[in-house]
């Protein structure tokens, strides 16, 4: 294919997304406009304070905010799928396991954010304990469920092959479960991000969820936008990074 046909095929796969967010700006300055106050500024006031603080400290509170989310689904994910595969394939251990998960899942973990201040500062560490508390459990249901529901004829084949327990979870129980692993991973990182904002404006001095409060205090409201802005564009560039391990892994969905 030539670099030609490349960057075409490339614009045509960017158009949607482009047409999307040129809709979403629309809306935003309609309503802007219609409602003339100052607590809704137009996107155009929200872009220029965007790229006025990039260099004055948006840069800074847009990467310690992606550390907390990326370190804090790395752990939830290297936990939970592994412990996800094993209860949703030995029924004896998930019959202990499972009554645990389903009386704790339900428990709100935002209410333990001011404990784990107390216990661990205010520093990265309980904003990332939180986030991975509370991600920890939807990658994990969605393991064990996806691991559960893995044909028994695909391990009973890989079985007459002399396939020891660690081939099979490595060849058929983790490709069969990625793709929704990878699913639960997307709906994850909505929940990672909200809570991420939560722990932020708590006892905190640093990441996008400060920005976003202490601009709102100071009613500088196209700052706040700004902030608003980097982190959707965090959550945007890590959803799309998702969009592209299942493209590289999991071809055979397409």
């Amino acid at each position: 294919m030539s670099d030609n046909n490349r960057f075409y095929h490339k614009l045509v796969k960017l158009l949607p997304f482009l047409a999307s967010s040129l809709l979403l700006f629309l809306l935003w300055h309609f309503l802007s406009v219609i409602l003339n106050r100052t607590v809704l500024p137009t996107p155009l006031e929200a872009i220029e304070q965007f790229i006025y603080y990039l260099n004055r400290g948006l840069i800074e509170h847009f990467m310690i905010s992606a550390y907390r989310v990326i370190i804090s689904l790395l752990i939830a994910f290297v936990i939970a799928v592994p412990l996800g595969f094993w209860m949703g394939r030995n029924p004896d251990i998930d019959k202990y396991l499972s009554p645990l998960v389903y009386i704790t899942y339900p428990i709100p973990k935002s209410v333990f954010l001011p404990i784990f201040v107390v216990l661990f500062g205010l520093g990265d560490l309980p904003k990332i304990i939180l986030i991975t508390t509370i991600v920890f459990f939807q990658i994990l249901v969605t393991a064990r469920d996806s691991a559960r529901g893995v044909p028994e004829a695909n391990v009973l084949s890989m079985r007459s092959l002399d396939a020891n327990s660690w081939q099979i979870y490595r060849h058929v129980i983790w490709p069969s479960c990625l793709p929704d692993i990878l699913t639960s991973l997307r709906i994850s990182l909505g929940t990672a991000i909200a809570v991420l904002f939560l722990a932020e404006t708590f006892a905190s001095i640093t990441g996008l969820g400060y920005f976003i409060m202490d601009s709102m205090g100071r009613q500088a409201f196209s700052r706040m936008f700004a902030g608003i802005m980097a982190m959707g564009i965090l959550g945007l560039l890590m959803y799309l990074v998702i969009d592209w391990i299942e493209a590289r892994y999991c071809k055979w969905q397409k």
